[in-house]
């Protein structure tokens, strides 16, 4: 008996340490973890420097429209040999400017043009794309935290349970009125109890390790998470599926990639068109340095394509495929977006009933293990049937934690089904 109560005071002592451990973390909100999140988070970041290469590119794309002017300065020198012994050496210098300028071709480049500015909004929607899995995984990762936090305090009571009860059936097994078997079983569930806690603190290392992630941090600290288990967005009126998915980012995305995909057809069929373009130079030739003979250019070049294997007309044919396909993808994501909402929405709400449930249950069981300890003290209630309600009480007190957590977790499935970012909040 005394190992066992000295057991017991270890493990209170060590519960107490662990506690006094959370008021030395760090206190995280759900805004401060959104906050940090959208300053740090390496896929947010990658989304952003992917947006800049797409601008970029269009501005390299616009480069053709404007004329093209390169410089040149050149210095040479050469000798022939007019017979056996005798040679001639000759010097050369020279330097200038050359420039073109198109003036026609199609349209090729403007849709080209067009086609890059496209792609940028492209870019733009899949960071917003990026910041809605983000938020969903923050979200989730900052949930996970909340209920292990929960969960290890939710531990520690069905301890001290377990702990009242073992002690009640050890003074009436020590008086006669109960039997080992009751004792040993007392006993187990207390050991049940420990193992509970520590995988509890177990379980509590690994969330804030996942939090850490999603934050764009790259060391765990102690933390903790400050927040409760209100569902907030909890959309009880049944809404507009069809309004909801048009500013979906995943959605936009995709209808700018098929914008994009139709101005890169335009221009492979500006490929088949003459290209017209102005040429001018002026530079200066001698034998000595700095050269004297002025020499300059100015015309108009065209060019036309006659035959090249058929290499345009497979160029049309892959652009207008491109479009095609997008635009399927377009109706099957827009029909699979309204199917996900309204799957979302539905979880959600069935979410939102089952903690309204198990809430009416934990309260229940609250109130019969208290009348069924009382029963137990004075003789009413056999061990059996006892230990069933005090079990029906630990088990309610966790369904009910996985009820609250899985609610907040449909939460951000719900508002990640609507495609809403980090700035959401």
């Amino acid at each position: 008996m005394r190992l066992r109560y000295l057991q017991i005071i270890i493990i209170m002592v060590t519960i107490s340490c662990f506690g006094k451990s959370f008021a030395a973390s760090e206190v995280l909100t759900w805004g401060g973890c959104i906050k940090e999140a959208a300053k740090n988070h390496p896929d947010l970041i990658a989304a952003q420097e992917e947006v800049k290469q797409s601008e970029a590119s269009k501005q390299e794309t616009a480069s053709g429209l404007f004329p093209q002017v390169d410089g040149q300065v050149s210095a040479s020198t050469a000798q022939t040999s007019s017979s056996p012994g005798k040679s001639t050496k000759a010097d050369s210098y020279g330097y200038g400017v050359s420039g073109t300028q198109l003036i026609f071709d199609g349209f090729k480049t403007i849709n080209d043009i067009k086609a890059a500015q496209q792609d940028v909004s492209a870019a733009k929607q899949g960071f917003k794309f990026t910041s809605t899995t983000v938020r969903y995984r923050l979200r989730s990762a900052f949930v996970d935290l909340l209920k292990a936090q929960e969960m290890l305090r939710i531990t520690e009571e069905i301890y001290n349970i377990r702990r009242g009860n073992l002690e009640l059936i050890t003074l009436r097994y020590a008086s006669g009125l109960e039997h080992k078997g009751a004792l040993l079983t007392a006993e187990a569930d207390l050991a049940g109890a420990d193992y509970g806690i520590s995988q509890a603190k177990r379980s509590l290392e690994v969330a804030q390790g996942a939090l850490v992630k999603e934050m764009g941090r790259s060391k765990l600290t102690p933390m903790f998470a400050q927040g409760d288990f209100k569902v907030r967005d909890s959309a009880l009126a049944k809404p507009d599926f069809e309004l909801l998915i048009k500013n979906n980012a995943s959605l936009q995305q995709l209808m700018a990639q098929k914008s994009s995909a139709e101005f890169s057809l335009k221009s492979a069929y500006g490929n088949f068109s003459p290209q017209l373009s102005g040429e001018g130079g002026a530079n200066r030739t001698g034998s000595h340095w700095t050269p004297r003979g002025n020499q300059w250019n100015l015309g108009l070049v065209l060019s036309m394509p006659i035959f090249e294997g058929g290499l345009r007309v497979a160029q049309v044919s892959g652009a207008r495929a491109l479009v095609n396909q997008l635009a399927e993808n377009e109706r099957s994501m827009r029909d699979g977006l309204i199917l996900t909402l309204q799957q979302s929405w539905a979880a959600l709400q069935d979410g939102l009933e089952n903690v309204s449930v198990q809430d009416k249950v934990l309260i229940a069981t609250q109130e019969r293990s208290k009348i069924a300890q009382a029963q137990y003290s004075i003789g009413f209630v056999s061990f059996d049937n006892w230990t069933i309600i005090e079990d029906n009480l630990v088990k309610a007190k966790r369904v009910y934690l996985d009820a609250q957590a899985s609610a907040l977790l449909l939460e951000a499935k719900w508002v990640q089904a609507k495609g809403e970012t980090l700035e959401y909040e």
